[in-house]
C-alpha cells in the first residue's frame, strides 16, 4: 500500500508502516497544496491512502469522488506519542 502523510503529521511517523511505502507530503513535493489540490496530486501519483488528522478534510472534499482513500486520524493531539497507539487500528482500516 502506498501512503502518503499529511504535513499535520510528524516526519517521523512514516516509520511506523514498514511494510508499506509511506512518504511524507513534504517528501513527495506536495508541502504547500490544499486539500482538493493535494487530493489530485496523490491521485495522480497513485497513492492509495491519506492520513491525515485534518477534521476539515471530509467538510471541504467530496471523499467518495476520489479514488485515494482517506483515513481520518482522531488523536488528542497530532504528535507521534499520541498517534503511535493507533497505527494498529490506521493498518486495519487501510486493509478493509
Amino acid at each position: 500500500m502506498k501512503i502518503l502523510l499529511d504535513e499535520c503529521l510528524p516526519l517521523d511517523f512514516r516509520h511506523s508502516f514498514p511494510s508499506h511505502d509511506a512518504h511524507t507530503v513534504q517528501w513527495a513535493g506536495f508541502k504547500g497544496k490544499k486539500n482538493g489540490e493535494l487530493l489530485q496530486a496523490a491521485q495522480v501519483a497513485n497513492y492509495d491512502v491519506l492520513l491525515t488528522v485534518d477534521q476539515g478534510i471530509p467538510h471541504q472534499q467530496r471523499p467518495a469522488s476520489w479514488k485515494i482513500s482517506i483515513i481520518l486520524i482522531r488523536s488528542r493531539t497530532n504528535q507521534i506519542e499520541d498517534l503511535l497507539p493507533l497505527v494498529d487500528a490506521i493498518l486495519r482500516t487501510g486493509n478493509d
